[in-house]
């Protein structure tokens, strides 16, 4: 192949690296879109995303600098999410399936820069498609082997270690529509027309303790010192266990003692009780969602409840589009300067108590007039009073408190 070919080819790739970014969010929404299985919570959310990510930064590598293809591994970030992907029960099939959807939107966008861009009606422009598709399908290729060696590799490991066949009978609890309640005790072994209060126990990307499971089963037993009642506990994968404390009333939950007595990189997210299939469900993905909100806060909390963050945990989903929003509503106040954390936390206190100076400055132990003070110049940096948009601030600002760090 010329030279002149691979100029093109790399030139190409340049244009679609200052892309990425936009491109990885295209492609992952496609790929949740298209394939059930993709549709995860937000901690594997982002390992999706940065599976995506690492795998399009390596093809662009190989299209820009040539690189051949027997020198291809499997990113890291990939790697570990065709891992998850095994832990959690989820098809190779899909997996893959996502891989070639993933190829198709790249070389699409490829062929949009070659239409568009200064080598339109080059003689040589056939050539760097076929050179374009053929050095992306076989980086691909190389990849999947790579991956289902990885997959099917997890599998068998996890499957030995895992308590496989109850985390499959609970997952099939989770996710079978329409399934009677006697055959979900069936499979679970419990009444599950009894109230549930779910928990998630995990250990953070940093941290290596779980890697045995122990610190998992320390996470568990702490559970059961909390509650006086053993959870029924699956391991969801090697970082997270999934935890529900179940009984004819509201299993109480000491949640200071959990905080006194978890280990060092250790978290726990819960969510509410409530009774039946629902309950069930619903209370995990609940402690999921408050799982996202403590992973998103810059002091990392070791226990997060569900009811003390669900305006926040209601919207991570798409947790920066929640920061865009943030960031819109409380304009100069999300500013990183000094003083500006107290213009916050007063607003959100003196909204909370209705705009009482006097049961704000109360809560905060201030003179009321610093209270005034202090608010007089949130709505300077806001550029509006709050009285506009009273609602919308009030939740921005909680939304900011509960996100430290992330605004």
């Amino acid at each position: 192949m010329s030279a002149d070919v691979d100029e093109v080819v790399a030139a190409v790739a340049r244009d679609l690296e200052a892309r990425l970014p936009e491109l990885t969010t295209v492609m992952t929404d496609w790929f949740v879109e298209a394939i059930p299985e993709f549709r995860h919570d937000e901690t594997l959310r982002r390992l999706m995303v940065a599976s995506t990510s690492a795998n399009l930064a390596a093809i662009v590598d190989v299209l820009v600098h040539s690189i051949p293809l027997d020198r291809i591994t499997v990113p890291p970030a990939a790697a570990e999410y065709a891992r998850r992907f095994a832990q959690r029960d989820l098809s190779l099939e899909a997996l893959l399936r996502a891989y070639r959807l993933g190829e198709q939107m790249f070389a699409q966008r490829a062929l949009d820069v070659l239409r568009s861009g200064p080598h339109r009606g080059r003689p040589d422009v056939l050539d760097a498609v076929s050179v374009l598709s053929d050095r992306t399908n076989r980086y691909i290729d190389q990849v999947i082997s790579g991956l289902i060696d990885i997959y099917e590799a997890e599998r068998r490991r996890w499957s030995t270690r895992s308590g496989a066949g109850l985390a499959t009978r609970v997952r099939m609890v989770l996710d079978t529509d329409p399934l009677a309640d006697a055959a979900a005790s069936e499979l679970l072994g419990i009444a599950v027309t009894a109230r549930h209060t779910a928990a998630v126990v995990w250990t953070p990307a940093s941290g290596g303790a779980a890697a045995d499971g122990h610190a998992l089963q320390a996470g568990a037993r702490l559970l059961y010192e909390a509650s006086g009642r053993s959870p029924l506990t699956v391991l969801a994968d090697s970082r997270t266990l999934w935890a529900w404390l179940s009984g004819p009333e509201t299993v109480p939950l000491d949640t200071g003692l959990l905080r006194d007595r978890l280990p060092d990189g250790l978290r726990v997210a819960i969510g509410g009780s409530a009774p039946g299939l629902d309950g069930f469900r619903g209370s995990l993905a609940e402690a999921q969602r408050a799982r996202a909100v403590a992973e998103g806060a810059g002091d990392r909390p070791s226990v997060t409840r569900f009811d003390d963050v669900a305006v926040t945990a209601l919207l991570t989903d798409r947790s920066e589009d929640l920061r865009r929003w943030v960031s819109r509503v409380l304009a100069g106040l999300t500013a990183d300067e000094p003083g500006t954390d107290q213009l916050r936390e007063t607003l959100r206190v003196f909204l909370a108590v209705g705009g009482s100076y006097t049961q704000a400055a109360a809560r905060l132990h201030l003179h009321k007039n610093t209270v005034h003070y202090r608010v007089r110049k949130a709505e300077e940096l806001l550029g509006r009073p709050v009285g506009e948009d009273r609602l919308q601030v009030e939740v921005a600002l909680l939304a900011a408190a509960q996100l430290r760090g992330q605004t």
